[in-house]
């Protein structure tokens, strides 16, 4: 099954590294993926740009679509990456997931199922 690993935490910490820090939290990173990719239950994934250059889409009031900068402004959290994991239960992706590094900027990884809609 597919399990969704959002790794989540406040972008602008890792903006305000120094590029030896920087450099010493991916290092972690790598080596994560380094530890993980070659047992096959890690699928694609995508690091997102920080978030001053999102938009967030809501209903407004007449039902139409009201388009504002960024994430909603009060949150501290925001994700920051998604990967996929391919395990055989939620207990096996939330194993996998506790071992990413919880370094700047990253305050919590989620790990959710993910569905599966098949045409029939």
């Amino acid at each position: 099954m597919q399990y969704a690993m959002l790794i989540c935490g406040d972008d602008r910490e890792w903006a305000g590294l120094s590029p030896a820090d920087e450099e010493a939290a991916m290092t972690q990173i790598y080596a994560w993926f380094e530890r993980w990719q070659p047992t096959g239950k890690i699928g694609n994934g995508v690091e997102l740009q920080p978030r001053e250059t999102a938009k967030t889409v809501r209903a407004g009031a007449n039902g139409q679509p009201v388009i504002t900068d960024g994430p909603y402004v009060e949150l501290k959290e925001v994700v920051g990456s998604v990967l996929v994991l391919d395990c055989a239960d939620l207990d096996e992706a939330v194993e996998i997931a506790a071992t990413w590094p919880l370094g700047p900027g990253v305050s919590a990884v989620e790990v959710r199922p993910m569905l599966s809609r098949e045409e029939g």
